[in-house]
């Protein structure tokens, strides 16, 4: 490992890179955590926080990486002389012309989203027809130990069935870090939260039909082989209030009328305008 990973690693696994306004300096120049935070909403699209938290960390220290990269070979290309040849010159004016289309663009339609309200009853209105959206489907909360063979699954129940509450729990994820062969067994086994439906048949029927606590007293058979289920917790289906999907439906309803006043926006400036 070198010393840039090693120094990557160390600012991103530990809690200073909350608070930490400059991550690190390149050459003098410094890169904040703005900017990282940045560059993981524009490639996630905003969505960051829904990625895996065992792997946030990951994907920062790639778009860290990323920029150190991006500095260093801008710092190479001042001294090399690029900023001074033609071809940037000549390239650098065709991106300015681009990017001030595009960037006056990006304003006018800000400017017409943000004029775009929407009232309390047409929220409530679209929650009270549409609240199938809104109904969560039971879930449930397992862990699982994949193996080959039936024999195999048999001895790690046979380790289990007498154990119950933490002692099993605690057991069990001692179990599946040391035998599962599937992708979540370093992880204990966990599964996390899933509906009804997500997994192969036999797997699904068997743990939806299983109560909070309980292991699997016989191996369940999938085409991917032996499974030892425990479930470590289930939550009823139940339906989302007005106030958990509200931000939700006045996103949804401000993009369909911003996208209904922008065709009639455009339709008046093609009327108005020459085209040939």
């Amino acid at each position: 490992m070198n010393k840039v990973t090693m120094l990557l690693s160390a600012l991103l696994l530990t809690g200073s890179i909350v608070s930490a306004k400059t991550l690190v300096t390149v050459n003098g120049k410094a890169i904040t955590q703005q900017e990282v935070d940045q560059e993981l909403m524009q490639a996630t699209q905003g969505r960051f926080n829904q990625v895996p938290a065992d792997r946030q960390a990951a994907f920062r220290q790639q778009v860290l990486q990323q920029l150190i990269g991006k500095e260093l070979i801008y710092d190479n290309a001042k001294k090399t002389g690029i900023l001074k040849s033609k071809e940037y010159k000549t390239e650098y004016k065709k991106l300015e012309q681009r990017m001030k289309k595009e960037l006056a663009i990006q304003v006018w339609q800000k400017k017409l989203l943000d004029g775009i309200k929407i009232s309390q009853k047409e929220l409530k209105d679209y929650y009270k027809k549409n609240k199938d959206e809104f109904n969560e489907k039971e879930s449930v909360h397992a862990r699982h130990i994949l193996v080959k063979t039936k024999a195999e699954a048999e001895k790690i129940i046979a380790q289990l069935k007498s154990l119950s509450g933490e002692k099993l729990k605690q057991k069990f994820i001692e179990l599946a870090k040391k035998y599962s062969t599937g992708p979540s067994g370093s992880k204990g086994g966990d599964l996390g939260y899933f509906a009804k439906g997500q997994m192969v048949p036999a797997f699904n029927d068997k743990v939806f039909s299983m109560k909070k606590g309980q292991v699997t007293l016989k191996p369940v058979k999938t085409q991917f082989g032996y499974h030892v289920i425990y479930v470590e917790d289930k939550k009823p289906s139940r339906m989302r209030s007005f106030d958990e999907v509200k931000t939700f439906i006045e996103q949804r309803l401000k993009m369909e009328k911003f996208k209904a006043a922008m065709k009639k926006k455009m339709d008046e400036l093609q009327k108005k305008a020459t085209i040939k």
